[in-house]
């Protein structure tokens, strides 16, 4: 028998905490229908793995042309997936951000919230009320933090790099992306993340993909497992090419923003006033 999907809430009494294989959710929201949402959170976590199961197989091929998904999430991952084809891609790059924005989109529909958020483990989708804001934490530092308005056009953060919980090919130690969707912060960071690169650099230590999980979409491709010693010019360097195709990403409308970390270094790219200043105020504390 398969294990059902777990749901109970964290030691704070607060936050949701929904588990089932590989996808755990801490949900919370605030407003008056709080409760509602939350429970319309859960039910709708009941069937979600499940239905991305069914649709596995196409979901791990490459973007080539777009295949014919029936799950609601499944095709929210290719649509990303495809805004960067013909670049390699699959639509498992946006998972996790497409899964926090259909349980994101049950809470809040037909619901009273002032503020709402899925984390998948680092993807992020929220709800943002007239009037509200929410403070998204930015990987790379802990002190890093961006301040989102509602009259903002972002409402999905998502992170991806090297050190991360998914393979890359690039060598970022973090890469945070904002944007409308956390599906397509997730498909981008991803992206960006890949172009943080230093190919054939002798420092850099890489396997098949395969040899880690056979089954990874990522097949035999180069995953970068560890990064040696880089001297400043080689930083700067790869981080060029990532800032390079973040402002590329920007400009197409895909995502709003994307903070670039690595080795302490760090480039931005697109409309972060916030996280710029909270950078300047940590300098100066």
């Amino acid at each position: 028998m398969k294990p059902a999907p777990q749901k109970r809430y964290l030691p704070d009494g607060r936050r949701l905490h929904l588990h089932h294989g590989p996808i755990d959710l801490i949900v919370d929201a605030t407003g008056p229908d709080r409760d509602r949402a939350l429970c319309a959170a859960a039910a709708r976590f009941d069937s979600i793995l499940q239905e991305l199961v069914d649709e596995l197989a196409p979901l791990r091929q490459p973007i080539t042309e777009k295949p014919v998904l029936r799950g609601q999430v499944a095709r929210a991952m290719c649509d990303a997936a495809t805004a960067f084809a013909p670049r390699f891609i699959t639509p498992m790059a946006g998972v996790a951000g497409a899964v926090a924005d259909e349980i994101l989109r049950a809470m809040a529909d037909g619901a009273k919230l002032q503020t709402a958020y899925v984390n998948n483990g680092g993807d992020v989708a929220f709800h943002i009320a007239e009037g509200q804001q929410i403070v998204a934490a930015i990987a790379g530092a802990a002190q890093n933090r961006a301040v989102i308005p509602c009259d903002s056009p972002v409402r999905g953060v998502a992170t991806s790099g090297w050190r991360g919980r998914s393979y890359s090919l690039g060598i970022a130690d973090n890469v945070t992306v904002l944007a409308p969707t956390a599906v397509r912060a997730d498909v981008a960071a991803t992206m960006i993340a890949n172009h943080v690169d230093l190919p054939g650099h002798p420092n850099i230590r890489r396997e098949p993909a395969s040899n880690l999980s056979p089954d990874s979409d990522l097949g035999d491709r180069l995953i970068t497992v560890d990064v040696g010693p880089l001297p400043e010019p080689d930083i700067s360097n790869a981080l060029d090419r990532g800032e390079g195709f973040a402002r590329q990403c920007v400009a197409s409308g895909h995502i709003c923003a994307a903070l670039l970390t690595l080795r302490g270094a760090t480039r931005i790219a697109g409309d972060v006033s916030q996280i710029e200043q909270l950078r300047k105020e940590n300098c100066h504390a």
